[in-house]
C-alpha cells in the first residue's frame, strides 16, 4: 500500500498521516491517522494517544453519514430494539475540551432518531441524556481537535448502542496518564455510573500495574481499546481490571447484506509484558502466563467504519465522517453491555461472564483475519479474543 504523509499538524500532538491512495470505493479509500493517534517521542509511560482512524476521500467526509449506522450495526450484531432497554449512566473519559460536544451529540441523535439532550447547558448535572464534567475543576481544559474527534466518536457510539443511558463525558486536563487517571477517579464518583469507556492508551511500561486500582470502583465495568497496531499491546487495555476491546471487519455484499466478519489487521493484541494472567483466563490455554488481549471485539476497520459527526474542522476534515479503530470498539461494547441490563459489581464479574460464554451462541467466533503475527482461529485468539458480540445475552 502506498503511503502519503500530509503536511498537516494536529494541535499539540504532531503530524497526521494518510495511508493508501485515492480510490473509488471504501475498500481503497485513504485512511487518515490523526496526530492524536500517534505515540510521540517521550510519551512512553507518560502520555496516552487516541485509537481512532478516519476514512477520507470521495463520499467519506461530508454533509450526510456514509458509514455504518446504529441500525445497521444493531442488525449486524443481532441486538434487537435497543430503545427498549433503559436506565443508568455510561461515562466516557477523554482528554482536553470538546467545545461543541452537546451540539454534535444532538445532531447525531437527531439524524438517527435517538434521544436528544434538551438542555442548552452541557455541564448541568440535571441533564437527562448528555453531560460534560471537567475533571480538573470548574473551567474547561484547553481544546484539542484530535481528542475532540475521539470524544465525538465515544459519546455518539455509546449513545447509539445504549440510547436510553445518560452519557457523561469527563474531560481530563491533558493526555498525560496522571491527568487521565485523575479523570477516571472523578468519573468513578459519577452518580449511577455503570460502565466506563477509555479509548486511549500507550505502550506498556514497567510500573503500569500500579495504576490498576483506578479501575476497581464497585458497580462500574471498565472498557479500554486494545490499540490500533496489529499484534501490539497497550495500557490500560492490558489491565486485568478492564474489558479489552479489539477490532473486526464487517464484510457486506453489493446489496449491503452482511456476509462475514473477519479479524481487522489493526486490532491490537498479544500477551502483556507485565500483567499476569487473571483467573478469568485460566481456561484459555493460548493466553500463557500473562494477561492476553483483546477480550472481545467490534467493527473497527475504517474501510467498514461507523458514521460520526464532529462540526469542528481538524486536519482538514469536519462534519459527517467515517471512523474506525478500536476507539469504536470500546464505547460501543460499553453501550451493548449497558443495554444488556445486567449490572455487574466490577469488571472481573463481567469478564468472568464473558469467558463463560466462550464458544456459545452469545458470540460470533471470528476464524479468519490476521493482525501482526497473530491469526484469528476457532476459539479464543490474540486478534479478536472471544469473538464479536451476538445479541445481548451473556453480556
Amino acid at each position: 500500500m502506498r503511503r502519503i504523509v500530509l503536511a498537516l499538524t494536529a494541535i499539540g500532538v504532531g503530524a497526521a498521516v494518510t495511508l493508501g491512495a485515492q480510490g473509488q470505493s471504501a475498500e481503497h479509500a485513504p485512511i487518515l491517522v490523526p496526530g492524536s493517534s500517534v505515540e510521540q517521542p517521550g510519551d512512553h509511560g507518560v502520555s496516552a494517544h487516541t485509537n481512532h482512524l478516519i476514512r477520507v476521500g470521495r463520499d467519506a467526509v461530508g454533509t450526510s453519514p456514509s458509514g455504518e449506522t446504529p441500525a445497521s450495526i444493531a442488525g449486524a450484531y443481532q441486538l434487537g430494539n435497543l430503545t427498549a432497554t433503559g436506565g443508568g449512566t455510561i461515562v466516557i473519559v477523554d482528554a482536553y475540551d470538546y467545545p461543541t460536544a452537546l451540539r454534535d451529540f444532538n445532531v447525531f441523535s437527531t439524524q438517527f432518531g435517538l434521544p436528544t439532550e434538551t438542555s442548552t447547558n452541557a455541564t448541568a448535572g440535571t441533564n437527562a441524556h448528555f453531560q460534560v464534567v471537567y475533571a480538573g475543576g470548574p473551567r474547561a481544559p484547553r481544546a484539542n481537535c484530535g481528542w475532540a474527534q475521539e470524544a465525538a466518536l465515544d459519546i455518539e457510539w455509546a449513545h447509539a448502542m445504549a440510547p436510553n443511558a445518560k452519557i457523561v463525558l469527563v474531560e481530563a486536563k491533558s493526555n498525560s496518564f496522571a491527568d487521565l487517571f485523575a479523570a477516571v477517579d472523578v468519573a468513578n464518583a459519577i452518580p449511577d455510573a455503570q460502565q466506563m469507556s477509555m479509548s486511549w492508551g500507550g505502550s506498556e511500561f514497567s510500573s503500569e500495574a500500579s495504576n490498576d486500582t483506578h479501575f476497581t470502583h464497585n458497580g462500574i465495568v471498565y472498557f479500554a481499546s486494545s490499540g490500533d497496531t496489529g499484534g501490539k499491546t497497550i495500557y490500560p487495555g492490558v489491565s486485568p481490571n478492564v474489558v479489552s476491546a479489539g477490532g473486526t471487519r464487517l464484510n457486506r455484499n453489493s446489496s449491503g447484506v452482511l456476509v462475514s466478519e473477519t479479524g481487522w489487521s489493526g486490532s491490537g493484541g498479544g500477551s502483556s509484558a507485565y500483567e499476569p494472567r487473571p483467573a478469568f483466563q485460566n481456561a484459555v490455554a493460548a493466553v500463557g502466563s500473562k494477561r492476553g488481549v483483546p477480550d472481545y471485539s467490534f467493527d473497527a476497520d475504517p474501510s467498514t467504519g461507523v458514521s460520526v459527526y464532529d462540526s469542528t474542522s481538524c486536519q482538514g476534515v469536519s462534519g459527517w465522517m467515517v471512523f474506525g479503530g478500536t476507539s469504536v470498539s470500546s464505547p460501543s461494547l460499553a453501550g451493548i453491555v449497558h443495554s444488556a441490563g445486567n449490572q455487574r459489581l466490577n469488571s472481573g464479574d463481567e469478564l468472568t461472564l464473558l469467558y463463560s460464554g466462550l464458544g456459545s451462541a452469545n458470540f460470533r467466533d471470528i476464524v479468519s483475519g490476521t493482525a501482526g503475527t497473530f491469526t484469528a482461529k476457532t476459539g479464543w485468539d490474540f486478534v479478536t479474543g472471544i469473538g464479536s458480540t451476538l445479541g445481548l445475552a451473556g453480556k
